[in-house]
């Protein structure tokens, strides 16, 4: 049996979860905060016999896209601005997909 925790962006959310319930793949759903740009994620508890950990990963995949965002860049990491300098412009970085792990489980039980 293998236990997948997968973290995905929040807009995904919905799409993840119907396709799982679809193909009859239970979960349990955390709410979560990403570190980078503090967007919104979602976590799910995937517990599957290991036959289906590919199937699982694949509908991960295919629901969490990733899209490229403009961030600006924060103002304590920038040095400080001379008379007539030009701010930065907003960088292009790439969010959203999602990140999974794949854990051995030694024993499951249901209470």
């Amino acid at each position: 049996m293998k236990l997948i925790v997968a973290i995905a962006h929040e807009r995904d959310k919905h799409r993840l979860a119907d396709t799982l319930n679809q193909n009859g793949i239970t979960f349990t759903k955390l709410g979560s905060t990403g570190g980078f740009l503090r967007q919104g994620n979602v976590t799910l508890l995937v517990g599957v016999e290991d036959h289906q950990v590919e199937r699982v990963l694949e509908i991960i995949s295919d629901c969490c896209g990733t899209c490229e965002r403009y961030v600006n860049v924060p103002p304590e990491s920038m040095p400080p601005l001379t008379m007539g300098a030009i701010p930065p412009q907003p960088v292009t970085t790439e969010a959203g997909g999602a990140v999974a792990f794949v854990l051995n489980i030694e024993r499951f039980e249901r209470f």
